[in-house]
């Protein structure tokens, strides 16, 4: 192949965020070729237990004591404790305060750790179909939980980190849970941009885009020469399907294997999901997180929760909103221009990306 024609195959353009306009990206896949850092593999530690890990079966005692275990009866097989170095905490109120331009707010809130699995090192494409879905379920009891106790709280976040640049300080699998007075500014702008556009075309945008997803088709030819620019075929985007959620990489992707999952009926609160839809749920997140572990095994993630708030506009936001996980493998540093400019870049096309994932073959999974 020719330099002219690599060149040709070349993506260069920003893409805007179709639910957060701010949120821009550009996809550069030229600049995956050039000479850069990337985010080292974690080397996993696939003990089945370890005599030091506070969170190993047998080390209760190193642990702050149960808030909420699963099964009730027996060997725990997840085990949900305080966090030991909190980001928030009830043990205090302090009024904020406003001076000048300067104005804090009290860091009042909760700060818990959820024990996985009880096995040190198991990957969560390892995990059972029925201990995701069971994992998945002691998140909505918790959450349910910490808003009933405290109508202060506002939002609740249940998020998982893999890997010391994804900020996880202790190799045994497990995610964590924030209860805070304020809805974070990254949920409360795609809050009030769906509702924007709700209100403008009477229907949820994410609900959109999964119908574009599954059904949208076109061809997009450049208005001078004619020439074809761009094809979008059916299900391009799409990574993994289920009965009740789907797995998408978003067109406007700010890491390179970034990946969305979402109930395919529209659904603002987490907090709604059925019990005997979770393990539909559960199948999804194994499949595709099976997935990416094929393509990018060993990279380091974060993935996390985004549910409607619970603030004074939750019945209001509840017909624009769309509960999802997102889940953010990473793969390269950021750089300044990134820190600087707010602008995420990508240098994978995103549907290259999602080809990839949805080509992996595998295996009958338990």
């Amino acid at each position: 192949m020719s330099d002219k024609q690599a060149d040709s195959n070349e993506v260069r353009e920003i893409r805007i965020n179709p639910v957060v306009p701010s949120e821009s990206v550009l996809v550069a896949t030229a600049r995956g070729m050039r000479p850069k850092k990337a985010e080292e593999l974690a080397p996993r530690d696939t003990r089945k237990h370890v005599e030091t890990c506070p969170f190993c079966r047998g080390n209760e005692h190193k642990t702050p004591p149960v808030i909420l275990r699963w099964p009730a009866d027996g060997d725990w097989q997840i085990r949900m404790v305080e966090n030991l170095y909190p980001v928030l905490g009830d043990d205090r109120e302090q009024a904020g305060f406003n001076f000048g331009l300067q104005q804090t707010i009290d860091g009042y809130g909760r700060h818990e750790v959820i024990i996985d699995h009880h096995e040190h090192g198991i990957a969560v494409h390892e995990m059972a179909e029925s201990h995701l879905a069971a994992l998945f379920g002691v998140y909505q009891t918790r959450m349910r939980q910490l808003f009933e106790s405290d109508d202060r709280l506002k939002y609740v976040l249940v998020f998982k980190n893999f890997g010391p640049a994804a900020g996880a300080s202790i190799p045994h699998t497990h995610s964590q849970v924030i209860a805070m007075p304020v809805v974070p500014e990254n949920v409360d702008a795609e809050v009030k941009n769906s509702a924007a556009h709700y209100a403008k075309h009477h229907h949820c945008i994410f609900c959109a885009l999964i119908d574009e997803a599954l059904t949208f088709e076109a061809t997009i030819y450049d208005r001078n020469s004619g020439a074809v620019r761009r094809r979008i075929n059916v299900g391009q985007y799409v990574v993994e399907r289920g009965e009740k959620f789907i797995a998408i990489k978003p067109f406007a992707s700010r890491y390179e294997w970034e990946v969305h999952i979402l109930p395919l009926a529209h659904q603002a609160d987490f907090l709604n999901v059925r019990g005997e839809d979770l393990a539909d749920l559960a199948r999804v997140m194994k499949r595709t997180m099976a997935r990416l572990d094929a393509v990018i095994g060993g990279a380091q993630y974060n993935f996390f929760l985004h549910s409607v708030p619970h603030d004074a506009q939750r019945a209001a936001h509840a017909p624009s909103y769309h509960w999802h996980l997102e889940i953010c493998p990473r793969t390269s540093i950021p750089t300044g221009f990134e820190l600087g400019s707010g602008l995420f870049v990508n240098t994978i096309n995103p549907e290259q990306a999602a080809e990839r994932l949805r080509a992996v073959e595998l295996q009958e999974m338990p």
